[in-house]
């Protein structure tokens, strides 16, 4: 079984409207709407923004889907001068920017008592995931590195700064590494595909509305091209 899981209504209502959607379930005020899409049996979600609404999606979706892989669609903001507004970037793995215990001997960015800083991407899934944005989306550029995840939205230069210093990612966003550290725990394949709204700056504001629907539109495209070869 595969679980999607967006952020925002907007991130997973297109995919639900091509959804041949067989059983709706609420749970943790999240709906779940499970089906077949692209031929593949899936549960369709939006998990709300923030780590801890992610991670509960997450872990949702294993134990009452038993969802072997689970895929984070949605959008960010780039972190690194080559990514434009519009390019899609491909996890190859997600740590907590806003993770901070160094005060006890561990790297900035680790769970104490974790024995990884990051959670590892499946590297199939994310070979595949490349693949597939440069069929569904020819006209963008596609990356693939780590993601950055904290509860907060990124608007500082001074902040973006002191997040890539620290962890050299390609871009930031709120909810994936909580989905990540789920899959970690339980031991299921994990993917996060990210299209670029905003460049994580003093500019974010401003670009955010105007790229917002058009980041989406790139990842739903993706996800469809995705998930027949899964």
């Amino acid at each position: 079984m595969i679980g999607i899981i967006g952020a925002m209504e907007e991130e997973v209502a297109a995919l639900k409207e091509v959804m041949e959607v067989q059983e709706t379930v609420e749970q943790a005020s999240m709906v779940f709407c499970r089906g077949i899409l692209c031929g593949k049996e899936a549960v369709v979600v939006r998990s709300g923004i923030g780590k801890v609404n992610a991670g509960i999606c997450a872990q949702i979706l294993v134990d009452r889907f038993h969802a072997d892989v689970l895929i984070n669609t949605g959008i960010a903001g780039s972190l690194d001068a080559r990514i434009d507004i519009g390019d899609m970037v491909i996890s190859t793995d997600a740590l907590h920017h806003d993770m901070d215990a160094t005060q006890f001997g561990y790297p900035v960015g680790q769970v104490p008592r974790m024995e990884v800083l990051s959670f590892a991407a499946d590297k199939e899934l994310v070979k595949k995931a490349v693949e597939a944005n440069e069929k569904a989306n020819p006209d963008i550029h596609t990356f693939t590195g780590r993601v950055a995840s904290g509860d907060q939205f990124i608007a500082s230069k001074e902040v973006k700064e002191n997040i890539v210093k620290n962890f050299q990612p390609l871009c930031v966003e709120m909810e994936g590494a909580g989905i990540a550290q789920a899959a970690y725990l339980n031991k299921v394949s994990y993917v996060i595909i990210r299209a670029i709204s905003d460049k994580a700056d003093n500019s974010a504001t401003m670009d955010y509305p105007a790229f917002e629907r058009q980041a989406i539109a790139h990842s739903v495209r993706l996800v469809k091209e995705l998930l027949p070869v899964i």
